[in-house]
């Protein structure tokens, strides 16, 4: 066991992780409601030997912070954007690559959210890449990445479909993760 597994266990959460190493994928991970489900889902996908990069507001991106969240595979996303959607961006990062593999929080913030953004989905599919569904679980203390979806194009579907897997999930702050949307 690593050290990112050790420390996982330390804090007694368990590590479910039974998707193959995809070159390329999105993992959406659900529920986020705290700073801790970054730390948590480094650390795990760290456990099982993998390498994510991960989105996060550009305003983050400042000296070091910046550098060391690059350094971590960070992307920055920049709200108002000039150079092209970030949905654009991000499947032509895929298509230039060999391997990549994103962690995306479709909420898309650690508030209350009803309507999750549909821009994973949009990726995944024209990238025609695989979504991995990354659970973190605070009611049992575990994080399992065990489903795999195939995004058809069919948004609204495909959306549904994801969202009904988190359902029985408990978040950090359950008050902040919208289940009735799941």
């Amino acid at each position: 066991m690593n050290l990112a597994g050790k420390i996982l266990k330390m804090f007694g959460w368990t590590v479910n992780v039974t998707v193959p190493d995809y070159p390329k994928c999105i993992i959406c991970v659900a529920p986020h409601t705290s700073n801790w489900d970054f730390i948590l889902g480094k650390l795990t996908y760290a456990s099982i030997g993998r390498r994510a990069g991960f989105l996060m507001k550009s305003s983050w991106f400042f000296f070091p912070l910046g550098w060391i969240f690059r350094k971590m595979g960070g992307i920055p996303v920049y709200r108002k954007n000039k150079r092209g959607s970030l949905v654009d961006q991000l499947v032509e990062r895929f298509n230039s690559t060999s391997r990549l593999a994103i962690a995306i929080t479709p909420e898309g913030t650690r508030s209350r959210n009803t309507r999750w953004h549909t821009g994973f989905l949009q990726i995944a599919y024209r990238a025609e890449v695989p979504i991995l569904l990354g659970i973190l679980d605070y009611g049992t203390k575990t994080i399992t990445i065990s489903d795999v979806v195939l995004p058809t194009g069919e948004i609204d579907a495909d959306l549904k479909a994801v969202q009904t897997v988190y359902r029985s999930t408990q978040a950090k702050y359950p008050e902040k993760f919208a289940k009735d949307n799941a």
